[in-house]
């Protein structure tokens, strides 16, 4: 899952609407263009495509804060970030590649995140009721199963998959990037595999800090970002991380990723300590894209093998990406997911990249 909130150090860093398939706006011209960015409705205020959803719950009614981005009735792209607890802004680089391709997505900060409400209490921090919230995002705007694709990174991977395990008849697509779908598997993956290759020396002291439960030490952040962030989660050097992760990461709900994934680098201790959908992934009936770099924090093997237990998978394992791909390996992820929704649209359940 997406790591929690980086270190002060790190901040310091700084488809046209009626053809047969999606069409690009550039190539199709100025009609093509007020199609994807169709005239205002003069008759309410303009507000760019932001709808605060009001979203029921046991403890109350809260506001959560969408944008929708172009518009195309047969490829709605649902947008669940990562963490748990980051925000929508880390996916701003769809904006250089989507509009292009006519495909329409929509941001979305969950209940917590980024310009949403904050209830600041974590019993509502919790994956059923994540699951409702989804689909009351989803009736709100209108989506359904001739148009509404939903992709869920890291954490929002399995959010994604829960939804859909629920209410995939509601759903066209489902994309789940650089997330396995067992949490045990991915401490095994974590203790197994990432862990050995630190130096010794740069192990041993993470885990001696990690014993002590002394996470707010700020040396455990120093040791982490070189050896770790750098390596898997987004593989450049930190002073050139793009400005939307670094800004999203900043604003990072602590509460809610401590209360899911727990406080340690290599290992959940939170509410989604045994969560596991590996047994669950054949009942998924609807096309599905699994995404995973090569150097993730992730297993590309697991992710690989999502694709083929569902019922109607394709894999895509980014071969210079980590766990944020869509940076790291930007050509491959975008070209990859952009011919998926279009395969899709298509009618094809599998498609070929």
């Amino acid at each position: 899952m997406l790591k929690k909130l980086l270190s002060g150090a790190l901040l310091a860093l700084t488809a046209a609407a009626c053809s047969p398939a999606p069409t690009s706006p550039e190539t199709a011209g100025t009609a093509g263009l007020t199609t994807y960015f169709p005239a205002p409705d003069t008759a309410v205020l303009a507000d760019g495509g932001v709808k605060m959803v009001p979203i029921t719950t046991a403890k109350g009614t809260f506001k959560v804060w969408t944008k929708r981005f172009g518009s195309n009735p047969r490829i709605k792209l649902l947008l669940l970030n990562g963490g748990p607890g980051a925000t929508h802004e880390y996916f701003e680089c769809l904006e250089s590649f989507l509009p292009r391709e006519g495909i329409e997505f929509i941001y979305y900060d969950q209940l917590g995140c980024g310009n949403s409400d904050n209830p600041q209490d974590t019993s509502m921090w919790s994956l059923p009721r994540y699951v409702e919230e989804v689909e009351q995002v989803r009736q709100a705007l209108k989506l359904d199963s001739s148009n509404f694709y939903l992709l869920g990174h890291s954490w929002g991977g399995i959010l994604a998959a829960e939804y859909a395990l629920k209410y995939q008849q509601h759903l066209k697509g489902l994309v789940i990037s650089n997330m396995m779908m067992s949490i045990p598997a991915y401490g095994k993956y974590a203790n197994d595999v990432l862990a050995p290759q630190f130096k010794p020396e740069v192990l041993r002291e993470i885990r001696a800090i990690e014993a002590r439960q002394d996470f707010q030490n700020p040396r455990y952040m120093e040791l982490l970002l070189p050896n770790f962030y750098t390596q898997h989660i987004l593989r450049r050097p930190l002073e050139q991380w793009p400005e939307p992760v670094n800004r999203s990461f900043a604003k990072m709900n602590q509460s809610l990723y401590v209360t899911m994934q727990g406080p340690s680098e290599f290992g959940v201790s939170g509410k989604l300590l045994h969560w596991n959908r590996v047994p669950d992934l054949p009942k998924l009936a609807v096309p599905v894209l699994s995404i995973g770099g090569q150097y993730d924090t992730m297993d590309p093997a697991h992710m690989r093998m999502v694709a083929e237990k569902v019922q109607h998978g394709t894999a895509l394992i980014c071969p210079n990406g980590s766990h944020m791909s869509f940076y790291d390996d930007q050509p491959t992820y975008m070209r990859g997911l952009m011919k998926w929704m279009q395969g899709v649209d298509r009618g094809e359940k599998e498609v070929k990249l």
